[in-house]
């Protein structure tokens, strides 16, 4: 089945000319089918470029998916046209008193920010607490995770010496966890970022590790007191992600390695290597069908149907 998208917004074209199943509004309508509804709250500049990745991963499985793009009320893009924005995009305020199976909260290149003065952190806690209520399963991404993490635990973001950046190996710690089905022993995984949250503050809040690094630390965590999992590293790259952030920080004057295990011997000069394609896929498309399993067919009872089934958050399992 495929995912549903406006026929004008640019992802549209794209994954229909990837091979991704796409569907207008209007032929979604008359299908008589529930789909899954899935909010994406895009925080990243290139609004664009970000809607195209994620929805060509949730829209790789076999179930009719809805995605909703959501924004911030008040915060104005300075990197997206208005009239995208207008023409696609919803604020928190307008779909606050709706239900959604799912939503991906996005990180944002803010991390150097202290999350208090982040100028719409007040109403990220707002759609941090609506998640309990409205949202049957959050996957927060980068600084969205490390966002949901401080908010509900206390679980402090660290500031690296250098930026973590390139392709880095990490390790299947939980075969058995639904999201992790399909799974290698290790994976290859791009990480581009400036902080990081630590193991021990992690599993001291409750949380649990699904794959981790030595090097790099954790990479997904379960959250599931709060039906959430966070995911510090970026799956949803295209292959070119990493060389556009790398050739943008040496235009910048930003001290910057060269993104390692990412191009051919190292060499900047050489086409970079896509290694993560498949397992983004699978983790992506495990998340869409636990969700499927788990959340009930009436919207509305979503955050109260837990309750009335004895508190466990999977009850159909």
């Amino acid at each position: 089945m495929p995912i549903t998208l406006p026929r004008n917004l640019p992802a549209f074209d794209v994954l229909g000319q990837e091979g991704v199943m796409v569907m207008s509004e209007a032929d979604a309508f008359r299908q008589d089918i529930r789909p899954i509804r899935i909010g994406l709250l895009n925080l990243m500049p290139l609004k664009i470029t970000t809607e195209t990745q994620f929805a060509r991963l949730i829209g790789a499985t076999p179930l009719q998916i809805d995605l909703t793009l959501i924004r911030m009320t008040e915060h104005q893009s300075r990197h997206t046209a208005p009239e995208h924005m207008e023409t696609f995009y919803k604020s928190f305020q307008d779909v606050k008193d709706e239900r959604f199976d799912g939503l991906l909260i996005t990180g944002s290149p803010i991390e150097h920010l202290d999350f208090a003065e982040v100028t719409y952190w007040d109403e990220l806690t707002e759609v941090m607490d609506w998640t309990q209520t409205n949202v049957h399963s959050t996957f927060g991404v980068c600084w969205g995770g490390m966002a949901m993490a401080w908010h509900f635990h206390g679980v402090r973001k660290h500031i690296l010496p250098a930026k973590a950046f390139g392709c880095f190996r990490v390790l299947n710690e939980d075969p058995a966890s639904p999201y992790l089905r399909g799974f290698s022993d290790d994976c290859v995984i791009p990480v581009s970022r400036w902080t990081e949250v630590r193991r021990d503050e992690v599993e001291a809040a409750g949380m649990r590790v699904l794959l981790g690094s030595d090097e790099t630390g954790p990479c997904l965590i379960e959250d599931r007191a709060h039906r959430a999992l966070h995911i510090f590293n970026h799956f949803e790259y295209d292959s070119d992600t990493l060389h556009h952030e790398y050739r943008r920080d040496i235009a910048q004057g930003t001290p910057i390695n060269v993104p390692g295990n990412y191009y051919l011997a190292d060499d900047p000069s050489q086409p970079p290597q896509n290694r993560w394609r498949s397992h983004a896929h699978l983790l992506y498309g495990n998340w869409i069908n636990e969700i499927y399993q788990t959340t009930p067919f009436d919207l509305n009872q979503i955050g109260s149907y837990e309750q009335i089934l004895g508190g466990d958050p999977r009850p159909y399992r």
